[in-house]
């Protein structure tokens, strides 16, 4: 498993995930990143024994970007307060099968979660069981067949950009849990943790982390339709 190391200092390590790789181990028993993070450590720092490595917050299997892990329990437990308190800035690319009815708005969303279907229903108005979701999103660029958005994320709701995007009509590209008309080759679907932005949890000062998107053709497009 590739390594794609954006950030690392005493107390937290941030990594690029690729489309199917796993943050944390689950039942399936494949490699995770938090493993392969482990070995790297203690490897890179002759430590003996366990390494300590904590999984600050996750991302979908499917999806690719910035994921980042505490070194330390005081970094862990710092930023785990801050993603709680959405103290942190979190943007991501998507590139998705329609084209929404406006270019650009703010998307409030009910969440419900279905642990059995692993998947996220979104409604307009409050249901039992349900969380609130926000996220703004913008068009930024056009492909033959695919548009191309750039979002910012309010909240932090499981599947939220996924259920939420789908409930308008814009299924992301390769997510056949959503609707996509198909899957991608790799498994993963076309949406990219595209940057993080933070006070670092011991310096007090703003770390900001980009994350370049998978070396695929549509996404060079949405780079340069981007910049």
């Amino acid at each position: 498993m590739n390594l794609n190391i954006l950030f690392e200092d005493n107390h937290l390590i941030v990594i690029n995930k690729e489309p199917s790789q796993l943050v944390q181990g689950d039942q399936t028993g494949d490699p995770s990143l938090d493993h392969v993070i482990k070995e790297y450590l203690k490897k890179k720092y002759n430590k003996p024994g366990k390494v300590f490595l904590g999984v600050v917050h996750r991302l979908d299997r499917p999806v690719s970007g910035v994921v980042v892990f505490a070194r330390t329990s005081k970094a862990l437990q710092r930023m785990n307060k801050k993603f709680k308190d959405h103290e942190i800035k979190k943007k991501y690319w998507a590139i998705v099968e329609s084209a929404p009815s406006e270019p650009e708005a703010t998307l409030v969303h009910h969440l419900k979660r279905n642990r059995k279907m692993n998947k996220s229903m979104a409604y307009d108005s409050p249901q039992p069981l349900t969380k609130e979701a926000s996220l703004t999103y913008r068009i930024s660029g056009q492909g033959r067949h695919y548009y191309f958005m750039d979002i910012t994320l309010h909240t932090g709701r499981h599947h939220q950009i996924r259920s939420q995007l789908a409930a308008i009509g814009c299924t992301i590209k390769g997510d056949l849990k959503y609707g996509a008309r198909r899957s991608n080759p790799d498994g993963g679907i076309c949406l990219h943790a595209r940057e993080l932005e933070f006070i670092h949890p011991v310096q007090n000062k703003t770390v900001t982390i980009i994350a370049e998107p998978p070396d695929e053709p549509l996404w060079q497009i949405f780079k340069d339709t981007s910049q």
